[in-house]
């Protein structure tokens, strides 16, 4: 089927998610179009606020816990740009955390830790980048928030309840994942924005694909529950998107 009638079909059926393979899952992507995606997807990320989606939680985290270290656990990382996100805010509110973000990918491990190298030398030296298969290899403990961004789509419902169910085990204090929302609006703008904000194949493939795999809340909060997550809660944020959180209470 060629593109056009395929994204017509997939619009028409947006009322469940319609899962695609992504582009920059490919095992054997190239690294050139892989790092030129990443920093497609890292201007996404920026102009819809990935990093101050997940920061309003940490930070209010971070002033709870006033004397001590506030560690991050960041899943399926991608080139690392909402963790960097997160360092530099931590930076301008005088927080003391130590981010880690894992990834499967070498060339997605490669990028982010190039890109860290932007926030200097003492900044720097809070944020680590590991390859990582999360969803095949054991995490480190020890984290106060293990999150996850834009991840959660691309997994059946059985590995995303299995995710937030390990996320939970992992955290002392919180789980954060934020993810697309599935609306038709929602695909349509993906088409547009990924079409104009960046030149990367990649993104424009893949950016609608994400949308049409995405949960809807409604449904993230059920896999939650599902998961053993009692009390979660799923907030909307701006554009098209989600924040599901979980506290621990004992």
């Amino acid at each position: 089927m060629n593109e056009q009638p395929r994204r017509r079909s997939t619009l028409a059926g947006l009322g469940r998610r319609h899962v695609e393979p992504e582009v920059m899952d490919q095992a054997d992507l190239d690294p050139e179009r892989h790092r030129h995606a990443l920093a497609g997807l890292a201007q996404v990320n920026w102009l819809s606020h990935s990093a101050g989606i997940v920061w309003r939680p940490i930070r209010k985290l971070a002033r709870q816990l006033p004397t001590q270290q506030v560690r991050v656990l960041d899943l399926a990382c991608g080139g690392g740009d909402v963790l960097l996100g997160v360092a530099r805010r931590a930076r301008r509110h005088g927080l003391d955390v130590a981010l880690v973000g894992y990834d499967r990918s070498a060339t997605a491990i490669e990028y982010a830790r190039s890109r860290r190298a932007s926030l200097g030398p003492d900044l720097a030296s809070t944020v680590r980048f590991e390859r990582r298969d999360v969803l095949a290899q054991p995490w480190e403990g020890g984290f106060d928030v293990v999150m996850c961004s834009l991840f959660l789509h691309h997994l059946g419902e059985t590995q995303a309840g299995e995710l937030l169910r390990r996320m939970a085990e992992a955290s002392r204090h919180l789980v954060l994942v934020n993810d697309l929302s599935r609306s038709r609006l929602g695909y349509l703008v993906a088409l547009v924005a990924c079409a104009t904000i960046t030149r990367s194949e990649v993104v424009r493939t893949d950016g609608p694909r994400s949308v049409a795999a995405a949960f809807r809340p409604r449904e993230a909060l059920a896999l939650a529950s599902r998961a053993g997550l009692a009390g979660t809660r799923v907030r909307r944020r701006w554009p098209f998107r989600f924040l599901l959180s979980w506290e621990r209470t004992s």
